[in-house]
């Protein structure tokens, strides 16, 4: 039994799609499930569409998520180069044999005189180029005298060509269907088409995988496959990674790339589970996975047919599932660089201890905390909570409770002891705990939405500074009242 060799071949035209990355991780999966190679390739055939650091952003990507390569342009094996435009001259030695082989045809039309036969008709129309008829010698006297040509693949015009898909079974096409493409354009450089199937066999890759776009294209692959005589690797389509129930997620369209997720505040391993589960489902209802564990539970029978909806809430519902997960410690080095803007005099660690069982993404912690250097302007809408039932009345009168004796609490960090001075308070006065508590965190921050209760924050602040506040917030509330 062969080997099981995949390959990752991103073209470098900029940042890395959500679409890409999953496939990228599915043959990484594939691989590694099978004890297999994963291989690195660069398709930078379409110069024109190049981006200049797209391939740093390649690698850099891959270090992040950890889908390290066996074989890869600066970790060579026994069949590179690995950048296909450092391969050129085996496309052209290739391209050559397919037309001794009767798979392919030298062709003299001008692309725009293609276009233009191509116009009016719609993409069922098949083209039939007039340059197949030409026989190969004179084709190859014309070539010798400058000519400029392509290299054009050569499909029967009758009878159907077939393959076997891992996802989507057995697919039949009709070879008039099938478009006669370039395979090796007028500058030297090959098509698409054509160059990931030479190198496809040239680097014994046995698992292609692919979004199922390309499943109509699959036939003409393997026509050439077969034109010269190679073993047809397995096919893995996949489905595509919806933005709605109706779109792709795009490149084109700003749709989300790996690099705005991260800038986002969303861990590499976050979204390596997540992108996992988007068309992929596991045995059981685990939804957290180490990149060894998806290692370990991949299959590709569990690969589903359907396109899956990019769901932002739900990764940073498994974001923050990771965040929690780490130690303190390492959620406040991560932490550490949202703290830059800080300018009061505060512990840190403590900020780290509150936010850490809330936040989802890192990059939320900016606004999160900006009540630390000084509270929004005041709003006494926000002392009315239905759920806690407050006003701004009650709130008031809370406020004035704390503010009576919170002296008895001799330490603001003892946490305990802070929750246990609302709680007596609250049943002091008989009422619920949360009527004494929101109005607290309401006049420590005017805000309704914070990295903690009133405990972590009078925590953070400090006593003087939460006196003043509370102080202020009492002062704020009377004024509002005696004008309503």
């Amino acid at each position: 039994m062969k080997k099981v060799r995949t390959r990752f071949a991103p073209s470098p035209t900029g940042y890395m799609h959500i679409g890409n990355l999953r496939t990228a991780l599915y043959e990484y999966l594939i691989a590694k499930h099978e004890n297999g190679d994963f291989l690195l390739r660069i398709e930078d055939t379409d110069q024109e569409r190049e981006v200049e650091g797209a391939v740093d952003i390649i690698y850099d990507v891959i270090n992040q998520t950890g889908l390290h390569y066996d074989e890869g342009p600066d970790k060579p094996g026994d069949c590179g180069p690995y950048i296909q435009s450092q391969r050129l001259p085996l496309y052209k030695e290739y391209a050559d044999k397919l037309v001794d082989l009767g798979g392919a045809h030298y062709c003299f039309c001008k692309e725009e005189e293609v276009q233009a036969e191509k116009e009016g008709h719609d993409l069922s129309y098949r083209y039939v180029d007039p340059c197949r008829f030409i026989s190969k010698e004179e084709a190859r006297e014309r070539i010798a005298k400058g000519e400029p040509y392509t290299v054009r693949q050569t499909i029967p015009a009758t009878g159907t060509t077939s393959f076997d898909d891992e996802v989507y079974g057995h697919i039949e096409v009709e070879n008039a269907q099938l478009d006669e493409g370039v395979l090796l354009k007028s500058d030297g450089y090959p098509t698409y088409n054509f160059a990931n199937i030479v190198d496809d066999h040239l680097m014994g890759i046995t698992h292609v995988v692919r979004g199922n776009e390309y499943l109509s294209s699959t036939p003409k692959y393997n026509l050439i496959y077969q034109a010269f005589g190679w073993d047809i690797p397995t096919y893995v389509h996949v489905p595509p990674v919806m933005k709605d129930e109706f779109h792709k997620l795009s490149k084109r369209n700003g749709d989300a790339s790996f690099q705005d997720l991260r800038e986002k505040g969303i861990l590499s391993e976050a979204i390596i589970n997540y992108i996992a589960l988007l068309g992929w489902s596991p045995e059981g209802e685990q939804e957290i996975f180490s990149l060894d564990e998806l290692v370990k539970e991949f299959s590709i029978d569990r690969i589903s047919k359907s396109g899956s909806i990019f769901d932002i809430n739900k990764l940073k519902w498994m974001n923050g599932v990771y965040l929690r997960n780490k130690t303190l410690e390492e959620f406040h080095e991560l932490a550490l660089p949202y703290y830059k803007d800080i300018k009061s005099n505060v512990d840190l660690m403590e900020i780290s201890k509150a936010l850490q069982p809330r936040v989802e993404m890192l990059a939320d912690i900016p606004e999160m905390i900006d009540f630390i250097d000084a509270p929004y302007p005041f709003d006494a809408s926000l002392y009315t909570h239905k759920k806690m039932k407050t006003n701004p009345e009650n709130s008031l009168e809370a406020l004035k409770w704390v503010v009576d004796e919170i002296d008895s609490v001799s330490d603001f960090t003892d946490d305990e002891a802070f929750s246990k001075f609302f709680v007596d308070l609250a049943a002091k006065h008989e009422v619920k705990n949360g009527r004494v508590m929101w109005p607290v965190r309401v006049a420590l921050t005017y805000k309704a939405f914070t990295p903690g209760g009133a405990v972590e924050i009078a925590h953070i602040i400090g006593k003087e500074e939460t006196m003043r506040r509370l102080n202020q917030a009492i002062e704020d509330l009377t004024k509002y009242l005696s004008e309503q």
